[in-house]
């Protein structure tokens, strides 16, 4: 058992390091570089079928072999993304826990389910446009209420209620002159 994870474990370090690299200016300075030598080398080859096949089979197998280590990687990016999202799902008291694992519904099912965030960014849209931005003074309110029920749940009562009454006092403003409820 712990040969097949170390094995795994190199397999996923090779597939992430290898499309990095793959990913990088050098790498595609290093195949276009490969590629140009290739053409000046035409006219010393006389254009031959040999010649032509060098760069067919180089490129062929190394589009072979470069798929399946792109793939692993996108698929442990892709699942990564995923759980973060779920844990954001999870998170909010408001969403709908049905969306943490929506990648196993059908397509017919995820697609009820998009109308209904279409239906949701038409109401939105009415009530202010995309192009507003959110301030800085909102996104500072929201981190320090994320701050305050986290330090609440892992500080003893006590100090809990005397800190409760002196927090929170003035209302709570979205930085375009509106005033949220508490």
């Amino acid at each position: 058992m712990v040969r097949k994870k170390s094995k795994k474990q190199f397999f996923e370090n090779f597939a992430s390091k290898a499309s990095k690299a793959v990913g990088s200016p050098y790498a595609f300075v290093t195949a276009l570089s490969l590629v140009i030598v290739w053409a000046i080398c035409g006219p010393f080859f006389d254009f031959s079928e040999t010649w032509q096949l060098v760069i067919n089979t180089g490129t062929t197998i190394i589009t072979f072999l470069m798929v399946f280590l792109i793939q692993k990687s996108q698929n442990k990016d892709s699942l990564a993304i995923q759980l973060k999202l779920n844990e954001l799902v999870a998170s909010s008291e408001k969403s709908s826990n049905r969306l943490v694992d929506i990648e196993s519904m059908t397509e017919e099912e995820m697609m009820i389910v998009q109308k209904y965030y279409q239906k949701l960014s038409e109401l939105s849209d009415k009530h202010e446009p995309l192009q507003t931005s959110h301030s800085i003074e909102e996104a500072n309110e929201t981190h320090k209420e994320k701050y305050t029920s986290v330090s609440k749940k892992t500080t003893p009562k006590k100090q809990t209620a005397s800190k409760s009454s002196t927090r929170n006092s003035a209302p709570k403003t979205s930085g375009r002159g509106n005033t949220k409820p508490k």
